[in-house]
């Protein structure tokens, strides 16, 4: 696998981190969470569970744990660590000097008042790349502020581009602030382990959740909207193309994009409106962007009177780019996901294989190495044994010390 013998090390907790170095085991790397000897992994314990008794939103049972924890730590191991008392950083230290990687998401000043920021650990393991997730980054006016995704998404200004015109900011449907910062920190470490190939150096990876979402949005024209007399809420719109929609169907709803005007062309032609294809104004793509509203109503006349998939499948015979809107359990059923390993069964780490609790597979295919998520989540402190004897060098006496101290 590529990551093979990278270490890395897991300070994170709830999403943003756990994600981050979930994509880094999928791609071969050690990665070992350090979790709190008295609270465990903040994940497991947040809802929704699944224990002996299915799943559940309180926790009533010693088996259950946060779904979300068997997701994000799938292929890692574990171990608890008091960090705030001498001997558990004296421990940590150590693993540091073991570490290619260390990722966190501490709100800012944590970890210096701990005495694990960047500059400590750089000085220990010189080659250590320590990547830093938080809403704000590490510097600037607002970078002490706490933050969420929801608050991220506000920030960022993603949620007032978000929705149909004049209503409300929206949220995305799923934490985008999170995972894709997660996705932006996975790459930037990667380009970091690059570099350290080419000059020996680790670096300090800073990442805001607010930069990363506010650079995906201004890649659009949004500062000039307002100049244009356009809201910014495009609802499920794209200011460039027209039609560019989601329609009812019968039985559902689908999206139609029409990238040209020969695409639009197949178009008329298809739902019997030949006469607005060459049309001086509706055959023309800026005017029919202007016009947005008459355009979608004409399309909305034909996709009413037909099924999703008869209409995804007429349109796509001529050429016209659309699909039908899936839900959840459209995708656990869609064979091309389950073609290409996109679907994993979940285990817990007592109860074993949970064949209706499904996980999202790797996402990314390569052609020369395998990537997968291989394990299951395990419970918090599984692997202390082996890392403090095998990797540390802690004899069984020692061990034992450390958790009657409560300090593992």
């Amino acid at each position: 696998m590529i990551l093979k013998d990278i270490r890395v090390l897991d300070l994170s907790q709830y999403l943003a981190g756990p994600h981050c170095t979930l994509l880094l085991a999928g791609m071969g790397a050690e990665v070992i969470r350090i979790d709190n000897p008295k609270t465990g992994d903040t994940l497991s314990r947040a809802p929704v569970f699944y224990g002996k008794d299915g799943p559940k939103i309180q926790k009533f049972d010693d088996s259950d744990v946060g779904i979300a924890f068997l997701k994000r730590s799938r292929g890692k191991k574990s171990i608890t660590l008091d960090l705030k008392s001498e001997e558990g950083n004296a421990l940590f230290l150590k693993l540091v000097k073991k570490a290619d990687v260390l990722v966190e998401n501490f709100s800012v000043g944590v970890t210096e008042r701990l005495e694990i920021d960047w500059s400590t650990l750089q000085k220990i393991n010189p080659r250590l790349i320590y990547c830093s997730i938080t809403g704000y980054g590490a510097t600037g006016p607002d970078a002490k502020r706490r933050a969420y995704d929801l608050t991220t998404q506000a920030m960022s200004g993603l949620m007032s581009v978000t929705g149909q015109p004049g209503n409300p900011p929206t949220k995305a449907g799923t934490p985008l602030g999170d995972t894709i910062s997660a996705g932006f920190a996975f790459s930037g470490i990667l380009g970091a382990l690059f570099h350290r190939e080419r000059t020996g150096e680790g670096q300090h990876i800073d990442i805001s959740m607010t930069d990363v979402l506010f650079s995906l949005i201004f890649d659009e024209a949004l500062d000039i909207y307002e100049d244009l007399d356009m809201p910014f809420q495009q609802g499920n719109r794209i200011m460039r193309f027209s039609p560019f929609n989601t329609y009812p169907t019968k039985d559902g709803w689908l999206v139609i994009g029409v990238g040209h005007d020969a695409m639009w062309r197949s178009l008329c032609n298809l739902i019997g409106r030949k006469e607005l294809s060459n049309h001086p104004e509706w055959g023309r793509m800026d005017w029919r962007v202007e016009n947005n509203k008459q355009v979608d109503a004409v399309v909305a006349e034909w996709t009413k009177t037909i099924t999703t998939a008869a209409a995804v499948k007429k349109l796509e015979a001529d050429g016209i780019v659309a699909s039908p809107v899936q839900d959840i359990n459209d995708l656990l059923s869609w064979p091309h996901l389950h073609a290409r390993g996109m679907i994993d069964t979940l285990s817990h780490p007592t109860l074993g294989k949970l064949a209706n609790l499904k996980a999202a597979g790797f996402p990314l295919k390569f052609s020369a190495a395998e990537t997968f998520y291989e394990g299951t989540a395990v419970l918090s402190g599984t692997h202390n044994t082996e890392i403090l004897r095998d990797l540390l060098g802690l004899n069984e006496q020692e061990i034992e010390a450390l958790a009657r101290q409560s300090i593992i």
